[in-house]
């Protein structure tokens, strides 16, 4: 079963989470093999780690709304998105246009010519009037222009430049399985944290956390897949004072795509691009990128959309 644990140090300013993916992960990579969409070994293991890290991410954070994990740019895949809500429930997809290399890292599926990004969106689901998501963008390149390799590198450099706060952070997935560790040294309480400037000031010095995330450092992306949660908070923080406690929510798959939001989208093409459809394939097809669910609209169906709701005749029988 999927599980996230969230833990401290006691008395040092520094937290930590764990995450392990199982039977969530799994049902990701069974969804896309029904529809016949597999995608790219490298492709399923950068979405694993994207589906690690946006769960670790939103579960740091009090929000109520979702965290969207982009990654975009130059290369075979033009984009990469783990979706989390707020109550962990998580999906992923990618849009793959060329050919992905075997063993390929990030800079060679996304950051070709330099192009690459990553985005964080916070999208409220609630939102006040004018309130608008949240993002932020960084390069998939570090302080020297190097291209980074690893998402778990572009994802400590987005949270050192936007939080100013030491992270770090462990990703590995498999077909099985999609993990991550992160260690992260807390802001400053009380008064000092009234100034950032005393958060920047902290950064990269606080010895508590260099000892912590060095020890993190030494976990291989195998022990991260096979061990399990309480095993590998005892060989890494055998001799700290670590104290461990549950979230009210563990991490899932699900889906937000549903039949009324697919017939919004179609309205908002127009009855002659619709009509143009039905014409010329006797039907609508819509499949979600996401769940591989695929949503049909036959002639009865997609003329309903467009009338009034009082004129409205008798869908058809189909569930989807």
């Amino acid at each position: 079963m999927s599980e996230l644990h969230k833990f401290i140090f006691e008395g040092l300013p520094v937290r930590g989470m764990l995450v392990r993916l199982t039977d969530s992960w799994q049902e990701v990579l069974a969804r896309r093999e029904k529809t016949q969409a597999t995608f790219p070994q490298p492709v399923r293991a950068l979405l694993g780690e994207m589906a690690a890290a946006g769960v670790l991410m939103r579960a740091n954070i009090k929000f109520n709304g979702s965290l969207i994990l982009q990654a975009f740019g130059d290369g075979p895949v033009k984009l990469a998105v783990a979706e989390v809500q707020a109550d962990l429930a998580f999906r992923v997809t990618a849009k793959v246009v060329g050919e992905v290399p075997a063993g390929a890292g990030l800079e060679a599926m996304l950051n070709l010519r330099g192009q690459g990004r990553c985005a964080i969106t916070l999208d409220p689901k609630d939102p006040l009037p004018g309130q608008q998501p949240y993002q932020g963008v960084v390069s998939l390149q570090g302080d020297r222009r190097e291209p980074l390799q690893k998402l778990s590198e572009v994802l400590e450099h987005y949270m050192l430049q936007s939080e100013q706060l030491d992270t770090r952070l462990m990703l590995a997935a498999n077909d099985s399985v999609a993990a991550g560790l992160l260690i992260q040294r807390l802001p400053m309480e009380g008064v000092g944290n009234l100034g950032r400037r005393a958060n920047e000031d902290d950064i990269g010095i606080n010895e508590s956390y260099r000892r912590i995330a060095m020890l993190a450092a030494t976990l291989t992306s195998d022990e991260l897949l096979t061990l399990d949660a309480e095993t590998v908070l005892h060989r890494l923080f055998w001799e700290e004072p670590v104290r461990r406690f549950e979230p009210p929510d563990q991490p899932r798959f699900a889906c937000s795509c549903s039949r009324e939001r697919v017939a919004n989208m179609l309205k908002g093409l127009g009855r002659d691009e619709i009509d143009g459809i039905i014409a010329e394939q006797g039907r609508v097809e819509i499949g979600c990128d996401f769940c591989g669910l695929t949503y049909h609209f036959d002639p009865v169906d997609a003329r309903k959309l467009f009338l009034p709701h009082r004129d409205q005749p008798p869908g058809s029988t189909v569930l989807n």
